[in-house]
């Protein structure tokens, strides 16, 4: 199957390099050896293999080779400084794509600049809309999957929920023995992978750092550095509320979710929060690297504890205004409050089993699914 950053990418790589970060198996190694077919003799190099780091720190791959690709490079001291040069000396023999996870995304944005010499793209698990453009499925069948096996698409294209959950434990497990280990210390894991526990169960919900530390018996701030790790590693993203003053919104209470929706432990309607989460996320960070637009992704709350599950603006202004339901199609109290706070603004309740779409006071009322699939991405 054809990736939806595939056309894009390689379109780019002829003006720039291009970095694709991601989540660890969302998809980044099969996206690049998809592009790499469209070249001859492009050279695929992995810093994790003796042989091609060799190659790398000597700059001794094929010069016939139209495409350069570099996995796990900021494994390697002074990466950038290297990429750097080796982009400005040899843009006109080659084109360069960079893949990595969690380090490359960190390391990206510290350290040595690469300002103008990169594009830069975030690759995401499925969503509705991908699988059914790609996999030619029918809306709701895309969304029932992703529901029950989440997005990665090992488990996704699996179809079975045994080997979707086989391949989750050794995915967390792999991420703990690989990745936190670089950022955390040996006798924090215990802790980590505790809260990882805890937040299976938070999804949708808004996150007291406090009331996590005292489960686990450790200070606010602690927590606090653990779930930005777990962010890093692309393991659950934060959603904030909506305020037009940024520094109050960072104060507030952020709700969490898990890019694999498979991971969430709770009930049906949970796991469809978590689902829509991943698949706005999803839309609202392609935009953002494909057009460069300031659009993100929000809740809502009022001071009186009203919600809005899901809020996307741009520039600062509110566009859209989303709730989910499982099967509740009456039109939710808090879409008519917060209908009369932004006039403006889209209304849409999307409702998973949902007989008959329709529009009732301005607000649409419709299938989770077929709002999913009409997605960007």
């Amino acid at each position: 199957m054809e990736r939806y950053l595939s056309k894009q990418v390689n379109s780019d790589l002829a003006r720039k390099m291009v970095f694709v970060t991601g989540p660890r198996q969302a998809g980044k190694t099969w996206l690049a050896r998809e592009i790499a077919r469209q070249y001859t003799d492009a050279a695929y190099l992995s810093f994790d293999d003796v042989e091609d780091a060799t190659l790398i720190r000597k700059r001794e791959w094929s010069p016939r080779a139209p495409l350069v690709i570099f996995d796990e490079i900021h494994k390697m001291a002074d990466w950038k400084t290297f990429l750097k040069g080796t982009f400005d000396t040899r843009r006109d023999a080659h084109r360069f794509l960079i893949t990595g996870s969690a380090r490359l995304e960190t390391f990206r944005q510290v350290g040595e600049s690469l300002a103008g010499r990169y594009f830069h793209y975030r690759i995401y698990p499925l969503s509705v809309r991908e699988a059914v453009d790609q996999l030619r499925m029918k809306p709701s069948e895309a969304l029932d999957a992703l529901n029950r096996l989440g997005g990665f698409p090992e488990p996704f294209l699996s179809g079975s929920a045994a080997v979707a959950g086989r391949w989750r434990k050794q995915y967390l497990t792999d991420l703990v023995r690989e990745d936190v280990l670089e950022f955390s210390r040996v006798q924090e894991i215990r802790s980590m992978n505790t809260l990882v526990s805890l937040l299976r169960r938070r999804v949708g919900s808004p996150l007291s750092f406090a009331s996590l530390g005292e489960d686990l018996q450790i200070s606010p701030n602690t927590v606090k550095r653990y779930v930005e790790i777990l962010e890093s590693l692309y393991i659950v993203f934060l959603v904030r509320p909506f305020h037009r003053n940024i520094a109050r919104s960072l104060v507030k209470e952020p709700k969490l979710y898990f890019f694999d929706s498979g991971a969430v432990d709770g009930d049906e309607g949970v796991r469809l929060e978590n689902t829509v989460a991943v698949c706005l996320r999803k839309q609202a960070h392609w935009l953002q690297d494909l057009e460069g637009r300031d659009v993100d992704l929000y809740y809502g709350r009022t001071k009186e504890g009203r919600e809005m599950d899901f809020i996307i603006a741009e520039n600062g202004e509110v566009s859209e205004c989303i709730e989910v339901k499982l099967s509740d199609d009456r039109l939710s109290p808090s879409v008519r409050h917060f209908q009369k706070m932004l006039p403006g603004a889209r209304f849409v309740q999307i409702v998973h089993e949902l007989p008959r779409e329709r529009t009732r006071d301005g607000v649409e009322i419709r299938r989770a699914a077929n709002y999913l699939a009409g997605c960007v991405v």
